[in-house]
């Protein structure tokens, strides 16, 4: 399968900088006993920030630096199991290192993260993005990965600390159309006849429409997008996001959805992840 099946190129280059400036705004406003609250199940915000810390340094170890050596996967372990393992080690490793170091820490790789990304050929192949079943993928899709895992962690310690998702459609919007480019991998062991298509719409301001199709041998994101959708699913950004990264399940979403036409598709359509987990 081609990347055309991914939709039209989408450009998360300039949003690396914002996102790493609410990110440390986030952190230096967080009161001291923030940092031990729960983020994600088994770890904490500082946790979570310290994690934030290790994606960086990987990124411009691998793709900058051409650094080629540190962990690797042990026999048999799936890509899945290889992550959650470093990610722990580095996590735990990280147990001695104060909030304030941390966040200084991360304030100057960020920028550098930033930096990086601002310069990068979005048409370059890249990194596999697994849940979007393309690897290796195009860097415009494996840049805008990144910046929705920036963003999914940084709404993990708000809420840990209290506070609502961010609701800035310029970086909101971008993460859900990150997202929704794990529909056609998300349908792809449905089959539907050459030309069904499934509709997925999402309200408000940072919310879009995108149309998935069947081309007999899988799902695509390319145009077409006219005419009635065998399925419609409409869907708020809050259950969107989470969906997407599993804070909610299927079910949950399902019954905050509305949906028009077939309900087995939409359901199916309701299975989408756009994380490794």
């Amino acid at each position: 399968m081609t990347h055309a099946r991914l939709g039209t190129p989408l450009d998360a280059r300039p949003l690396f900088a914002p996102e790493h400036a609410a990110l440390i705004a986030t952190l230096r406003g967080l009161a001291p006993a923030d940092w031990a609250r729960e983020a994600v199940p088994g770890w904490t915000v500082r946790d979570l920030a310290a994690h934030v810390l290790g994606d960086y340094y990987g990124r411009l170890a691998r793709d900058r630096d051409g650094h080629r050596e540190g962990p690797v996967c042990a026999p048999g372990e799936t890509l899945e199991a290889f992550l959650h393992r470093i990610n722990h080690e580095w996590v735990d490793a990280f147990s001695r290192v104060s909030p304030a170091a941390l966040v200084d820490t991360l304030d100057l790789i960020g920028a550098q993260v930033a930096r990086f990304f601002e310069s990068a050929d979005p048409g370059a192949p890249s990194l596999g993005v697994s849940w979007a079943g393309a690897d290796p993928a195009p860097m415009w899709l494996d840049s805008a990965r990144d910046l929705t895992e920036f963003w999914t962690h940084r709404q993990q310690i708000r809420h840990a600390a209290g506070q609502g998702t961010d609701p800035d459609p310029r970086l909101l919007s971008v993460v859900l159309d990150t997202f929704m480019r794990a529909l056609p991998h998300t349908l792809c062991a449905v089959d539907a006849p050459p030309g069904t298509q499934v509709r997925l719409r999402i309200d408000g301001e940072a919310g879009g429409t995108w149309t998935v199709t069947s081309t007999g041998s899988g799902w695509s994101l390319a145009p077409p997008d006219t005419g009635r959708p065998a399925a419609l699913v409409r869907l708020d950004p809050e259950t969107s996001w989470r969906l997407c990264t599993r804070g909610i399940q299927p079910g949950e979403a399902l019954s905050r959805a509305r949906i028009d036409g077939d309900r087995d598709l939409a359901e199916a359509a309701c299975r989408i992840v756009s994380i490794i987990h």
